[in-house]
């Protein structure tokens, strides 16, 4: 897999977004980058990571077919390729936080976004960005945050990481192209704390106690709520509380 590694820059995904536009990449060509100054996350959120410590790369998957698929099928194969990776590492109580964090021990070790283009035959080019926290010890300002080093007291090989990461990637997307139906499987057996009470917020301010019972597979994760009544919330309509 072609990659290319730099030094600083704001963000790997608008770095390969651009490249794409003015260049013909190879599939899963690969960015990776030592400090990333404008790191993004969900719904705007900033990912935050001290430089050289931890894997912050971006992956382009070209003229990928949405043929009896939806868009949020690729969000959960590099979910599950990432989980796959840091069980495969010995990382203990790894799970998916819908809808696109890695959680080991009950803290976030790693986040996905995910950016992609339409073509008009249906198929769409995605820029798939990861970061994971590696070998970075300090979170005092990120209570909620971790990192493999911090889970196991060992230190990681950021190159090899990101080698594992592509190649598992490349697995699940092969197990997509067959059947979605297997992923999903997967997905709701590592999906944090399905079936078990859990604090939300909603896009108010409100917080409320909730079960989820399933993310459906449009992406829209469905709760039971106290009064017995079940709720579908978009991504950015609600999120779980630690």
């Amino acid at each position: 897999m072609p990659i290319i590694k730099l030094d600083a820059i704001d963000s790997t995904n608008d770095y390969l977004k651009q490249l794409s536009k003015k260049t013909d990449l190879e599939n899963y060509t690969v960015v990776m980058a030592n400090e990333q100054t404008r790191g993004k996350g969900q719904m705007g959120a900033k990912w935050v990571s001290e430089k050289g410590k931890n894997l912050t790369m971006s992956v382009l998957v070209n003229s990928f077919s949405l043929k009896d698929k939806n868009i949020f099928d690729l969000n959960i194969a590099t979910a599950l390729s990432a989980v796959t990776v840091l069980k495969n590492s010995a990382i203990p109580n790894v799970f998916v936080k819908w809808p696109n964090d890695i959680m080991a021990d009950s803290k976030k070790v790693a986040g996905i976004l995910i950016e992609n283009s339409l073509k008009s035959d249906g198929s769409f080019t995605a820029i798939i960005g990861i970061g994971l926290n590696l070998n970075q010890t300090n979170f005092e300002a990120l209570p909620q945050a971790s990192s493999l080093r911090c889970v196991t007291n060992e230190i990681y090989d950021v190159d090899e990481i990101a080698f594992r990461l592509v190649e598992s990637l490349k697995e699940y997307l092969q197990i997509l192209d067959k059947s979605t139906d297997l992923l999903w499987d997967e997905y709701h057996k590592n999906l944090y704390k399905i079936n078990y009470p859990s604090a939300f917020e909603d896009n108010q301010g409100k917080r409320f106690m909730g079960i989820i019972q399933k993310v459906t597979r449009e992406g829209k994760l469905v709760v039971l709520l106290e009064n017995d009544s079940i709720a579908h919330f978009e991504v950015k309509e609600v999120k779980m509380l630690y």
